[in-house]
């Protein structure tokens, strides 16, 4: 398999193709990075969403917890994260709050 090339100024990214829409990765995000977006022709009737790229800390939590290697974090070498911010913390919660789903949907 080849290795994945990371998208030029980009924190996180993902292999929709890949994922199950499991919600794992969004489950870990401290930062409220991710959620999940109603997606009719996934098997779950959701797909993953970067909702707030800007607020990646680089953490690798979400690419940790991924059981099917659909999400990657950038090298820490290669790209400047974020620092953890209350607003970020907080819409991480609120995205936990609303099952997972992306916030307004």
């Amino acid at each position: 398999m080849a290795a994945m090339t990371a998208p030029a100024n980009t924190p996180v990214w993902v292999d929709e193709s890949r994922c199950k829409a499991c919600d794992m990765c969004v489950a870990v995000c401290p930062a409220g990075v991710l959620a999940m977006r109603p997606e009719p022709t996934s098997t779950l009737g959701a797909m993953i969403e970067i909702v707030a790229l800007d607020s990646c800390i680089g953490c690798n939590e979400c690419e940790l917890a991924c059981p099917d290697f659909a999400i990657y974090v950038a090298d820490k070498k290669e790209y400047k994260f974020a620092k953890l911010t209350d607003e970020a913390k907080a819409r991480a919660q609120a995205i936990i709050d609303n099952k997972y789903r992306v916030l307004g949907a």
